[in-house]
């Protein structure tokens, strides 16, 4: 038997979460050191998959397969396609960084305080959620998908409303309850979300007679599994409802800018870049291959919701006075503009969704990790309290201002590019839905620049006049982020090599070609 290394991958940093939590309470300075290591390790096997990984090869590779619970069909199956396999390290990537930048936020808080901030507990989470997400990235079987898809809520309900922002430490009681309101509320959103995919995944049982996603789309293929038109068009919106709350699609999306704001900047990038992209993988990987006419059936609205997202999000996080939560408006518009290249049905749209929810990551990251260094610094998320940074911050300011700019898309950073292909592909088969969404990347230009202006220059407020610039640490965490952004907005072929051979085969599933451009006949 090959060496289960998808297995490996999720179980590493399963195992690292226990080992961690174990860690005798005097001993947080080890706790941290263990999970940056696990973390390092996890990455180094992710790198491993990617490197085997073919993108000429079989659509999923690395396949496991192994009877689970035999009287009901479920299976433990796992297997990897380009677009799988780069989420997966994009997940691997971004946990050591968001651990390094976390170092600090769950250590006791100051001398005297009654409440106790369990260090262990907070590494240990961050390694559970890794694995949760990892494994919902490789499961080709569909019940083994949805427990992760909902077992990742409970480590997330606990760093959200358990490990609140700095800028509130040590604040009065309104603040904790804020913190719970956030939790619960993201808890019940996806909860809600996910009772519906249940529903939506029983009855996909009762029709398919298996959970194996491989063998299902195969049997709708070669036309032995006929569903009605009625049927799956209701199976598809209860998987497509709870993709939607997860991703966060208008207007399921108000418990992103709750749960953002009152978490810590590690914990947010957590959510938006790390946990978020499984919905909107969900919806390439189950929506589109178990149900492809009901998913063309839904692409009209879909795609209207899709360019609400972006223009609302965009809208209202130029109204923002709070750093963090302008940066999940601005996800908000982003992840509309990812739905928006899934659906529109066309190689370059999907390529781009695929290439933008990994360039998301990685500058959503850079943005507010660096938001997080300058809030802890401040003790304030308004963007009233700041001013003149970049005069006693340079290096701090010049990083933020780089993580901004890659959020409004500048070409020559990495989400330029996915951002262009997501426009053509739209405009290509939709031109009005493409036209309206361009003015999300107006906007995008409009709040954070104006962010960036509000907080960085200008004279420098007494409050900020001996602000520190980036540690050592914080460079660390930082740098390879910035490195990447330009390196893939240069470059992206790596990535698009890996995915395209994916979409492509998306696009067979659902029975859609690329519409031919039309070309005006020479006179």
């Amino acid at each position: 038997m090959s060496f289960p290394l998808l297995t490996a991958t999720a179980v590493l940093p399963a195992i690292g979460a226990i080992a961690t939590a174990a860690v005798p309470a005097a001993r947080r300075t080890a706790a941290k050191w263990l999970a940056l290591l696990v973390s390092i390790a996890t990455l180094a096997l992710a790198i491993v998959v990617l490197v085997r990984f073919d993108p000429d090869g079989a659509r999923y590779q690395l396949t496991e397969s192994h009877a689970w619970i035999a009287d009901f069909g479920v299976r433990y199956e796992l297997g990897v396609d380009g677009i799988g396999v780069a989420l997966l390290a994009l997940t691997a990537l971004l946990i050591p960084f968001i651990i390094l930048a976390g170092w600090h936020d769950a250590d006791p808080l100051e001398t005297g305080s009654k409440r106790w901030r369990p260090t262990q507990g907070f590494f240990a989470l961050i390694l559970g959620v890794e694995a949760m997400v990892i494994i919902s990235f490789e499961a080709t079987d569909v019940f083994l998908f949805y427990i992760f898809f909902e077992a990742m809520l409970i480590p997330m309900y606990f760093l959200i409303g358990g490990f609140g922002d700095r800028a509130h430490a040590g604040s009065d009681e309104n603040a904790a309850a804020q913190r719970s309101y956030a939790a619960v509320k993201f808890l019940l959103y996806n909860l809600v979300g996910g009772l519906i995919m249940l529903a939506a995944v029983i009855g996909l049982y009762v029709v398919a007679g298996n959970f194996s996603l491989q063998e299902i789309a195969e049997a709708r293929a070669n036309g032995t599994l006929d569903m009605a038109t009625n049927t799956e068009r209701w199976l598809f919106l209860g998987f497509f409802f709870a993709f939607a709350v997860k991703a966060p699609l208008w207007p399921l999306h108000t418990w992103l800018p709750n749960a953002m704001g009152e978490a810590t900047a590690p914990v947010a990038v957590l959510i938006t870049a790390v946990v978020d992209k499984v919905g909107t993988f969900a919806m390439l990987r189950f929506c589109l291959q178990l149900f492809p006419e009901a998913s063309k059936w839904a692409t009209p609205a879909i795609l209207v919701l899709a360019v609400i997202s972006i223009i609302y999000g965009a809208l209202l996080a130029v109204g923002q006075r709070d750093i963090k939560r302008l940066v999940a408006y601005a996800s908000i518009s982003h992840f509309g503009f990812i739905i928006m290249g899934i659906f529109a049905m066309t190689s370059q749209g999907q390529s781009g969704a695929t290439l933008y929810m990994v360039n998301h990551g990685i500058s959503t990251a850079a943005l507010m990790l660096v938001a997080g260094f300058l809030i802890s610094r401040r003790g304030s998320r308004l963007i009233a309290d700041y001013g003149g940074v970049q005069k006693v911050a340079p290096v701090l300011a010049g990083t933020f201002l780089i993580g901004g700019l890659a959020t409004l898309s500048l070409p020559g950073l990495a989400p330029f590019v996915s951002e262009f292909l997501v426009l053509v592909g739209t405009f290509a088969r939709y031109p009005v839905i493409g036209i309206i969404a361009t003015f999300g990347i107006v906007l995008a230009a409009l709040y954070t620049l104006v962010l960036y202006q509000r907080t960085m220059t200008g004279p420098v407020k007494p409050e900020v006049s001996a602000m520190p610039d980036l540690r050592v640490r914080e460079l660390v965490v930082v740098a390879p982020l910035v490195v990447l952004l330009i390196f893939l907005g240069v470059y992206p072929k790596p990535v698009t090599d890996i995915v395209n051979p994916a979409v492509k085969s998306t696009m067979s599933d659902v029975h859609k070609k690329d519409p031919k451009p039309e070309v005006e006949a020479a006179k």
